[in-house]
């Protein structure tokens, strides 16, 4: 598990994983003018509950056309099955998140905080059906008094294996090549998916970290059909 959350934070590192991820699974987000050419990560400096924080979380700061900051917070669920709690977790982190911006930006009173993108990406084997939302974890009725002084915090849901296999082959992106790597296929399934990601890198030469990530993909999915071999080193020479 932690080896695979540490190929996570790899891929995720890349901004080209992350501008593909946003453009074909949260697209409602392009529309505040995403300027993925001046990205930056950023580094975090708290930890949760526990004192620790996992490798798999990846944070980056996007700027937009109006000269704006939106935070993607992407955090990495690898388990099988979804968690409750989810999102009082995200409240908690992006909560921590904002008093580190606050801090590190010397943000003063009168002055406004920047939107965060709060991405939950899982991929485990049962379909997750938590809340994805503060509200429905809340014991009140739906027309309460309370509602008002009640947090409202809310994640976008990336459950790998709910994508229909179809509309991910028809996506060309690493991406897409990821969901699909991700899920269950049969072994005549995998080869095709093999072909199309070595088609991937041979389309585009210039990415040889990410095609070193592929490659250990392409080796796990391989192990998952009870086999792993006859990959090279270089995918591309599969």
């Amino acid at each position: 598990m932690a080896n695979h959350d540490s190929l996570y934070h790899r891929l995720f590192a890349h901004p080209l994983m992350v501008e593909q991820l946003i453009r074909e699974f949260v697209p409602d987000a392009m529309a505040v003018g995403l300027d993925f050419e001046r990205m930056e990560r950023v580094v975090a400096k708290f930890h949760a509950a526990n004192g620790l924080r996992r490798e798999g979380d990846v944070i980056w700061r996007l700027p937009t056309s109006d000269g704006n900051d939106v935070y993607l917070y992407l955090l990495v669920e690898f388990q099988s099955q979804s968690d409750w709690w989810m999102a009082i977790r995200t409240q908690v982190y992006e909560g921590m998140l904002w008093q580190q911006i606050v801090a590190e930006k010397a943000l003063k009173s009168g002055d406004r905080l920047p939107p965060v993108l709060m991405v939950v990406l899982y991929n485990g084997e049962q379909r997750w059906t938590a809340p994805a939302d503060t509200t429905a974890l809340i014991a009140l009725p739906p027309h309460s008094p309370l509602w008002p002084w009640q947090p409202c915090i809310r994640y976008h849901l990336l459950d790998m294996g709910a994508f229909p296999g179809g509309d991910l082959i028809r996506g060309d992106s690493l991406a897409a090549l990821l969901f699909r790597l991700e899920q269950r296929n049969a072994p005549e399934e995998l080869a095709s998916l093999i072909d199309d990601v070595v088609g991937w890198f041979r389309r585009h030469p210039s990415y040889d970290g990410l095609k070193r990530l592929f490659t250990e993909l392409v080796r796990q999915a391989m192990e998952g059909v009870g086999t792993s071999a006859g990959i090279p080193d270089d995918l591309v020479e599969m």
